[in-house]
């Protein structure tokens, strides 16, 4: 019998594992996952940016937990002797238009206590040479890029060195109140706790909970200058648009100064759908494209010009095209292979059609189950973790 059973050992599940040992050093703590070893989806495919929280409402949960998540990410990587790239961001307008897009921003990184800098044309040319703005832009120093497979990997080992235990190749098959059966057998605890990402609305079902969301996958890949003959310096943004939870084609500079174009947010078929027909499920694809019929007919949230748009950009052409107009002619002749592809996990509200943007976590006194952990989760986790076992897991 364990005091708690956490399904997925990505950042987030980890991140609730060790919260839960550190706050009660005497439970018996057991995480599943269904891979031979951690950081094999989302938590390993992502972009490795630390955001800094000034993209989101005030009244999110994004905005709160990035600020601290950005900050605690750091801390935890300097006192673990792990990488991290102080290589800052900047958000550029294109046109007239958008320089009101880049002053919400700035209101909304004010709001939340993320320092951001105006620079004039002038300025940004100092900084950085081969940046295009109109007119000016928006330096935020605080964002920095990590290796995401090597910090959830240290995760993993933290948890192990303070008596958590890790069960790898255990897959997940269905439950019985709160006993889970597994590939590898049977366990029984007293709280359950769901993290599964691509997976969660599944189990959660198993549980009598998401019935009103569903999860759609969306591929995201990037270009890769892998020698950095850009010259790239900073990480370049456009001003998003804030109707929707994607960023934009941007660059992105990872820690070990790798340049990247991307990324995609190409609909995927079936929730594992990295590669050709690689971990094809036809009963996903067949509930998939169900839903993604749906959002095309209706075109919710202006998905069929996004599905159309983000198919162009398998096009090397059409992607470095949307890139660089970020920049002054920027050289981008390295970039010339695509990196490892990400899935990423998308609540989708069933009645409204609308992708969820903040985090959802639904829960009974027996099983927790964190079903929207969208970016930037990665930032997040650790404030993120903190408050899912204050509200949800702990009984009170």
């Amino acid at each position: 019998m364990y005091d708690y059973l956490i399904i997925g050992a990505g950042i987030i599940g980890l991140n609730i594992a060790k919260n839960l040992k550190e706050r009660f050093p005497e439970s018996k703590i057991l995480v599943l996952e269904k891979e031979k070893e951690v950081a094999l989806h989302s938590s390993g495919r992502n972009s490795g940016v630390l955001h800094a929280g000034f993209y989101y409402t005030a009244d999110s949960l994004k905005a709160k937990f990035t600020k601290e998540g950005n900050a605690a990410l750091k801390e935890f990587c300097k006192n673990r002797g792990l990488k991290v790239n102080e290589c800052q961001k900047v958000v550029v307008a294109q046109n007239e238009s958008e320089l009101k897009g880049l002053e919400e921003l700035k209101r909304r990184g004010d709001v939340n206590g993320v320092e951001l800098i105006w620079l004039d044309e002038k300025r940004l040319e100092e900084l950085y040479p081969n940046v295009r703005t109109h007119e000016k832009a928006l330096l935020c120093p605080s964002t920095a890029t990590v290796n995401p497979s090597e910090v959830t990997r240290e995760f993993a080992k933290v948890c192990k060195e303070i008596g958590v235990e890790l069960i790898l190749d255990c897959k997940y098959e269905s439950s019985e109140g709160n006993k889970i059966i597994t590939s590898k057998g049977e366990f029984i605890s007293k709280k359950i706790i769901n993290c599964a990402g691509l997976y969660a609305d599944k189990i959660a079902n198993d549980f009598g909970f998401s019935k009103d969301y569903v999860i759609i996958p969306f591929k995201g890949i990037y270009l890769k200058d892998h020698e950095n003959k850009a010259q790239l310096k900073t990480n370049i943004y456009p001003v998003p648009n804030l109707d929707n939870p994607f960023l934009g084609v941007h660059f992105t500079l990872t820690v070990d100064n790798e340049a990247k174009i991307g990324p995609t947010a190409i609909p995927a078929f079936w929730r594992e759908n990295y590669k050709g027909f690689s971990n094809f499920n036809i009963k996903e694809f067949f509930q998939i494209i169900y839903y993604e019929t749906k959002l095309f007919l209706t075109n919710a949230f202006g998905f069929r010009e996004l599905a159309f748009t983000e198919i162009q950009k398998y096009c090397f052409a059409y992607l470095k095209a949307l890139a660089k107009d970020l920049t002054q002619n920027m050289d981008n002749v390295g970039f010339d292979q695509w990196s490892t592809p990400g899935i990423r996990a998308q609540l989708l509200n069933k009645k409204t059609l609308e992708l969820v943007q903040d985090f959802v976590v639904e829960s009974d006194k027996n099983s927790v189950h964190v079903l929207n952990a969208v970016s930037p989760a990665f930032t997040c986790s650790i404030p993120f973790a903190n408050w899912v076992v204050e509200e949800y897991v702990i009984d009170k």
